[in-house]
């Protein structure tokens, strides 16, 4: 195993321990590929699923997957023609029995920290569905929730404004500049810092760099 697998799977084993004190599991694996594989086998015939907006999710093949799965239900935000077909998926999302989504960064401390735009997401991690997998590449882990924020709001956050071709400052200088533009993606700020219901959100951390 070369330095950075070791390192990568050494944070792991920390954040996974500390995870479990906040009422969460955590896995780590090496490879999304194999990450994925473990995922699947959680989703058992006729369940439903949803997912948040995520990087991740399409870089592992995550997405893939539970798009060309026809043994469950997905609501896909995908398949909305209209903005009022892609709100009443969100609504069902929180209904469902499996959630996946990843998360803007997670600290050592395995507390989760997450900016979102429609809230939608944030929603869903926070209440509504039975269980919530979250992919991370290592690229996500930070020292703490300091670090974390700074790490969403002048890396994660200008890369999905130039993504989302969102006009906003960030996205022309790659700086935060704490802005109230109207396409600003920063409304809503959660910090996880422990699940109320045991095992509910499982975190699944990826030794690769995977999304923003």
């Amino acid at each position: 195993m070369n330095p950075k697998s070791t390192y990568y799977k050494n944070v792991a084993a920390t954040i996974k321990i500390n995870l479990e004190k906040r009422q969460m599991e955590g896995f780590y694996f090496e490879t999304a590929k194999e990450a994925v594989e473990k995922l699947n086998s959680y989703l058992s015939e006729g369940c439903t699923v949803s997912y948040g907006g995520s990087m991740t999710l399409s870089e592992s093949g995550m997405l893939d997957s539970l798009q060309n799965n026809p043994s469950i239900t997905l609501y896909d935000r995908s398949t909305a023609t209209s903005p009022e077909e892609t709100t009443e998926i969100y609504h069902k999302a929180l209904s469902a029995d499996y959630y996946f989504m990843s998360t803007n960064a997670i600290t050592m401390d395995g507390e989760l920290i997450n900016v979102d735009g429609n809230g939608n997401r944030a929603a869903a991690l926070i209440y509504g569905p039975k269980t919530v997998f979250i992919l991370a590449g290592m690229n996500k882990v930070c020292r703490n929730e300091q670090d974390a924020l700074l790490r969403v709001h002048n890396t994660a956050s200008p890369m999905n404004c130039n993504r989302l071709n969102k006009h906003t400052p960030c996205a022309i200088t790659g700086v935060c500049a704490d802005c109230l533009s109207p396409d600003c993606i920063c409304n809503q700020t959660v910090i996880t810092r422990r699940s109320g219901i045991p095992g509910r959100i499982k975190v699944f951390l990826i030794g690769e760099e995977l999304g923003y």
